[in-house]
Order: structure tokens, then C-alpha cells, then sequence
């Protein structure tokens, strides 16, 4: 079995991640036809079927599972050594992958690349925006090289290091601005508008709230803290967001903003990445370089 390439084991992990040819396709930026038949040539290399076919759906084999997940070690052991040979320069180069937070990203993004592309110009800068879930799998399976998310994450194969530590505010209609601040019982009561479900930013406002099993009059659901500010504008509810946020989110809708009586809702931003990576003296030089980079509010 000489005939094996990274190439077909890189296109049979895109096709049994995404579990459809076109998407697996533009994942890996190439023609649908060209990664069927770099999947056709793999099953005829190896012998047996790799996925099984039903219409648009493609799902994987028993054996189909088994050759998926050992390729896809294979793959994260050529990263590392790619990450390997980096460690031996003198200074970061080359690609590195770094997954945000959707409640972090537009916020802190913009002085996060501003400082690497200073300190590392040979470094090439690729970021992953998505919920905390999904980036810790990405980050376990090698796809990418740290992740930046509210911290603790207490994953045993991950190291983590605290950025910095910011407080929520409360957004409310602009009529409201100057009445007093709810104290969390009175707030879990009101018209509270969150982030939908997988978004640990929620977590954290029902956790403040007391409100662990909340009930649907109450509460709504936005896939943003614009949405859910624009909503609080319209006079729909109220909201909490962090106070990197609030410069951006807060400029264009009639709201105010209050912050809470002591002790005030707060989160804490870290940096998490593999303990077995080969790059980790060199992220901890980046957690270092960033963790100074709060937004003002």
C-alpha cells in the first residue's frame, strides 16, 4: 500500500467531517468531482469502502470510521512537525491558527493581529471564529494552534493562560437610563435577552442570574450581541453584555448602559492550547504579547 497520499487522507477527513461532497469540496478548495475521485482512487488503493453512498448523504463505513480517525492523527502528527521545525527559528514564521470567540472577535481582533503582524512579520495569521465547543474539538484534532475563550475550560490535554478579566453591563431602552440598576432576582424576571444556546457568554448571564432553567416568555434568543442590543433599542427586553462591547455595540441603538452593584457579573479571556504542542514556548510568548490588549470601554 505505497499508493497513500497526505492529500487523499486530508480529502477523507474533510468528507467525513463535513459528510457531503460539495462542502467537503469547498473546504478544501477544490472541484467536487476531483475529491470524488481522489476518494474513488483511496477505496480502490486500500481495498475496501470508505463511505457509503445514499443519495446526497455520505456517511462513513465501520471501517470507513476506524481509517478516518487514524488518518486524521496522521494529519495532526504532520502539523506538529511543521510546528516542530518552527520552534527551531529564531523568531514565529509560518502559518498559525488561532480560534476566537464570536463575544471576543470583533472587539479584540483587529489590536490582536495589529501586535503579532509588529512582533512576527513572518507570521501568517489565520483566525477561526466560533463557539467555545466547537473550537476546543478543532484545537484537539490539530486544526488549529490555540484558541482565545472565556476561561476555565478544564480540559486535562490543554494548557491555559488568564488574558485578562472584564465585567458585564446591562443594556437597557434609553427611557430606562438613571432608574436603578435589578439586582439578579428582579433581573431573572424581566424580558432577558441572551445568545442562543452553545454560546457560553449565556452560561454565564443565567449563572449571574440564577435563572438555570429558563422559561421561553422570558427569555429570547439572539446570534449576536448586536442583535441583542439593536433588540434592546427596539424596546424588546434587556440585555448583559462585556464591557469590550459596549464602544462598538451601544453607537448606533437608543439604549443605556449601567453597570452592576459589587460583586458585578465578570468573565475572564485566556489563551488555551495543546499541552503536547510543539510551539507551546512560542504561543505563551503570544498570551504574553496580547494579554494587554483590552479594549478600553
Amino acid at each position: 500500500m505505497t499508493n497513500l497520499t497526505l492529500r487523499q487522507l486530508s480529502y477523507c477527513d474533510a468528507l467525513a467531517r463535513h459528510g457531503h461532497f460539495g462542502r467537503a469540496a469547498e473546504a478544501c478548495a477544490i472541484s467536487q468531482p476531483a475529491l470524488s475521485m481522489q476518494i474513488k482512487e483511496l477505496e480502490q488503493t486500500l481495498g475496501m469502502a470508505l463511505f457509503e453512498r445514499s443519495g446526497r448523504k455520505v456517511s462513513l463505513t465501520g471501517f470507513g470510521e476506524v481509517f478516518a480517525e487514524r488518518a486524521r492523527e496522521v494529519l495532526r502528527a504532520v502539523d506538529e512537525l511543521e510546528a516542530l521545525a518552527r520552534t527551531a527559528q529564531d523568531g514565529l514564521a509560518g502559518p498559525l491558527r488561532i480560534g476566537v470567540i464570536p463575544t471576543v472577535a470583533p472587539y479584540l481582533l483587529p489590536r490582536i493581529v495589529g501586535r503579532l503582524a509588529g512582533l512576527y512579520p513572518d507570521l501568517d495569521i489565520r483566525i477561526r471564529e466560533s463557539i467555545t465547543p466547537t473550537l476546543i474539538r478543532e484545537l484537539s484534532e490539530g486544526r488549529l494552534d490555540a484558541a482565545i475563550v472565556a476561561l476555565p475550560v478544564s480540559e486535562a490535554h490543554l494548557d491555559e493562560t488568564a488574558l485578562f478579566s472584564e465585567s458585564f453591563v446591562l443594556v437597557r431602552p434609553l427611557e430606562d437610563a438613571g432608574r436603578p440598576v435589578p439586582d439578579p432576582d428582579v433581573l431573572a424576571r424581566m424580558k432577558l435577552l441572551l445568545l442562543e444556546e452553545g454560546h457560553c457568554f449565556r452560561e454565564q448571564a443565567l449563572s449571574f442570574c440564577g435563572a438555570d432553567a429558563p422559561r421561553p416568555r422570558e427569555l429570547m434568543d439572539g446570534s449576536s450581541l448586536s442583535t441583542l442590543v439593536q433588540m434592546v433599542g427596539a424596546g424588546i427586553g434587556v440585555t448583559l453584555i462585556p464591557e469590550m462591547a459596549v464602544p462598538v455595540e451601544t453607537r448606533s441603538a437608543p439604549v443605556s448602559v449601567a453597570a452592576f452593584a459589587p460583586p458585578q457579573p465578570s468573565r475572564t479571556i485566556g489563551m488555551i492550547w495543546r499541552r503536547t504542542s510543539p510551539i507551546a514556548p512560542q504561543l505563551r510568548r503570544i498570551a504574553e504579547a496580547i494579554e494587554d490588549l483590552r479594549p478600553i470601554s
